[in-house]
């Protein structure tokens, strides 16, 4: 299956160079280019990407509203934002925002294009920075766990796979700690999305953060960024 990209980046030198990285691999296209989150937003209705690479400093509406803007309009794109700026602020509100992923600029190509894959295939991907700082607001913000109705809705293993999820565990690594099947996972993972209604693995990773369901010091804590799985 191919891969639709569309590039959003207020500095055309940046959207010409991803260009020609994402060019170069078999399973990836780019569809369209973006200057600005007005366009980014327009452009996502109209050419359908399956991931949008979101830059956030942008003159006029900037790419945190044209994330929540784009999610929102119900569309199944998900969007990896990347950026030079490794700030708290920027990643929570990515996050509020619907962004299924956030990177930093300088990230190498590999780990770009693995991200894309990964984003693509519905998980959730933070620079491993990123992934420890999570840990450390919501742990000092949710020292101990709470329930919370949504949390309620889900049955004892669904708990213990939402749990490995925060801990950065693929499928395969979760179907191994539980001696179950990857197909069993992936039909946990899905009841936990549907139930939870949320849009994809990164959502859950950050509930599970929020409510205290995982805490900095367990034994399942994300130390790396998540995987795809």
């Amino acid at each position: 299956m191919t891969i639709r990209i569309l590039l959003v980046d207020d500095e055309r030198l940046l959207r010409t160079g991803f260009s020609m990285i994402l060019r170069s691999e078999p399973d990836l296209t780019v569809v369209g280019e973006a200057a600005d989150g007005q366009a980014a937003v327009a452009a996502a209705a109209e050419l359908h990407p399956d991931v949008v690479l979101m830059d956030i400093r942008m003159p006029g509406l900037d790419g945190l509203e044209a994330t929540r803007r784009i999610v929102a309009s119900g569309s199944p794109t998900r969007i990896l934002v990347l950026t030079t700026f490794d700030l708290d602020t920027y990643v929570y509100a990515a996050l509020a925002a619907g962004a299924s992923g956030f990177l930093l600029k300088d990230t190498p190509e590999d780990q770009l294009i693995g991200a894309i894959r990964a984003i693509a295939a519905g998980n959730g991907l933070f620079a491993p920075s990123v992934t420890r700082r999570l840990i450390q607001h919501f742990a000092v913000q949710n020292p101990t766990p709470v329930s919370t109705p949504a949390l309620d809705s889900l049955t004892d293993r669904e708990l213990e796979i939402l749990k490995l999820l925060a801990g950065a565990l693929t499928n395969a690594e979760i179907a191994g700690a539980l001696y179950i099947s990857e197909h069993t996972v992936r039909t946990h993972v899905a009841r936990i999305l549907a139930k939870l209604q949320l849009h994809d693995r990164a959502q859950a990773i950050v509930i599970a953060y929020e409510t205290g369901l995982i805490r900095a010091g367990d034994p399942q804590q994300a130390s790396r960024a998540p995987r795809p799985g």
